[in-house]
């Protein structure tokens, strides 16, 4: 199969086309750095140039691929709504090449956000969008398979290695600002995880199973405690370690307190039974006790 992959040579991307080569797909891979057109083209991956502001360039890699996953997304959560708006027209582009055939489109989302004091299903549905929850992806997903587009989604949670783990890499730069690391009440909200190279493995098999309107959580942990996680980050910093009020959390993290506080447990359940896909790779802890510090 041959597929056309952006945010190509992202944390996640880059395994995920490193995962579609080995397997035996060709792949098409976005690029708009040219520092990292010849990493991704040693890869033995074929190199298009443009970002997913490129709305041209989009249904030209669209249009010659038998298939799509979409990863490229800005996390600069300070521009939360202009990232969602962009990504909203990447998916609308790529999506008007597709529409009427029975290539698959993958989009990308979150497992955040789905359900509040227990874990997120696949069944559970994002919020309407908003200007408090702007992302539109799922929300666009399904106004493209209404007209015939062979969408599915792939839910992630904190995706990690040794040197990155999602949100957990904002709290690193921030803890090391402050000097302290700290959790807000008794740390107990948790946070699901699973490694890159599994994440890369189940876009895999969603690509090859191909389920219109499917719902996939890439969650390998259900939960990891908010106050386990700090502490692994406390040994690995050194830093002291402290648990602070929801009001003193509004203060120290910003508009990052409302996940830092917020539980995000995801179950995989289903999409295990569905795909057959058994994460093998290391717990987020494990990695965090592995942490390359110098290279962040």
């Amino acid at each position: 199969m041959r597929v056309f992959v952006t945010g190509a040579t992202g944390f996640i991307g880059s395994a995920v086309v490193k995962e579609l080569l080995a397997a035996g797909h060709s792949v098409v891979g976005l690029c708009r750095s040219d520092d990292k057109t010849k990493v991704l083209a040693a890869t033995g991956a074929e190199v298009l140039h443009g970002s997913i502001e490129d709305t041209d360039v989009l249904k030209q890699g669209a249009a010659r691929a038998d298939g799509v996953i979409h990863l490229a997304f800005n996390h600069d959560f300070s521009k939360f709504a202009e990232s969602s708006a962009a990504d909203r027209r990447a998916i609308e582009a790529i999506g008007s090449e597709l529409e009427g055939s029975q290539r698959p489109f993958i989009v990308t989302s979150g497992v955040g956000l789905l359900a509040q004091d227990r874990p997120a299903t696949e069944a559970d549905m994002p919020p309407p969008v908003s200007d408090a929850y702007p992302r539109a992806s799922e929300a666009t997903a399904a106004a493209l398979a209404a007209r015939g587009v062979h969408t599915l989604v792939v839910r992630l949670p904190q995706v990690h290695d040794t040197t990155r783990q999602g949100l957990v890499t904002a709290l690193i730069r921030l803890y090391r600002e402050k000097g302290a690391c700290a959790y807000i009440g008794d740390g107990r909200n948790r946070w699901a995880a699973a490694h890159v190279l599994d994440v890369a493995h189940l876009y895999r098999l969603a690509l090859e199973k191909a389920e219109p309107n499917a719902r996939y959580h890439a969650v390998a942990e259900e939960g990891v405690s908010m106050r386990a996680i700090v502490e692994a980050l406390g040994r690995r910093l050194k830093l002291p370690v402290e648990a602070i009020t929801p009001e003193e959390g509004q203060a120290l993290f910003g508009w990052f307190a409302r996940f830092v506080g917020h539980d995000l447990a995801a179950s995989s359940v289903q999409t295990r039974r569905q795909l057959g896909w058994e994460p093998t790779g290391p717990g987020l802890i494990d990695d965090l006790e592995r942490l390359e510090l110098n290279e962040r």
